[in-house]
């Protein structure tokens, strides 16, 4: 149902409809800023991010091909944004600088609640931001794959046609992200 909704916006959106675009940014705006924050743990690229991606879906309405589900082209746009701005970043640029606002939570990590008492609470804030720390420390082209697996809960399909490559190279890197994952995890939690 969902799928057939975004069909309509789209098709409206394409046509110049500015309120079915307007709808389409409600609608994604949100998990755009989220994978965006989650690649670059900073809340103003990644509020950049959903900006130029919208931006350039607005532009390029020409490029869309009809027959891939909007989500999948929007995700690819800001994925590769994301990438981009990872690999502008300089090399002595912390991936880890900006993980937390100054209360020391992102709003992001924090589960909602269901009657955890403030010590699993802490404990479960802390192992977030030990895991969150490690997908940061990733290479860009294994982080983009584990974020959009486990944190956008992508099918390995729906990464493969994101980042437009064949589900056996998204699959590798999977394992090897995880392998570093595994890695890194193992020295900071034990």
């Amino acid at each position: 149902m969902a799928e057939h909704m975004d069909t309509r916006l789209v098709k409206l959106a394409r046509k110049g409809n500015q309120g079915a675009f307007a709808e389409l940014v409600e609608l994604y705006k949100d998990k755009i800023f989220h994978l965006a924050y989650r690649m670059l743990s900073n809340r103003h690229e990644a509020e950049d991010i959903v900006q130029e991606a919208f931006l350039r879906v607005y532009k390029n309405w020409d490029r869309y091909d009809e027959n891939q589900k909007f989500s999948t082209w929007i995700y690819r746009i800001a994925t590769n944004l994301c990438i981009d701005r990872l690999r502008k970043r300089k090399p002595t640029y912390s991936l880890d600088a900006e993980l937390n606002d100054q209360d020391g939570t992102d709003g992001y990590t924090l589960v909602p609640g269901d009657e955890r008492t403030p010590e699993t609470a802490y404990l479960l804030s802390e192992t977030q931001t030990t895991i969150h720390q490690a997908i940061d420390g990733l290479p860009a082209k294994y982080k983009s794959v584990m974020v959009l697996r486990y944190l956008q809960e992508l099918s390995l399909q729906e990464i493969a046609d994101i980042l437009k490559m064949p589900v056996t190279t998204v699959k590798t890197r999977v394992h090897r992200g995880r392998e570093f994952l595994r890695k890194r995890l193992e020295h900071k939690l034990f």
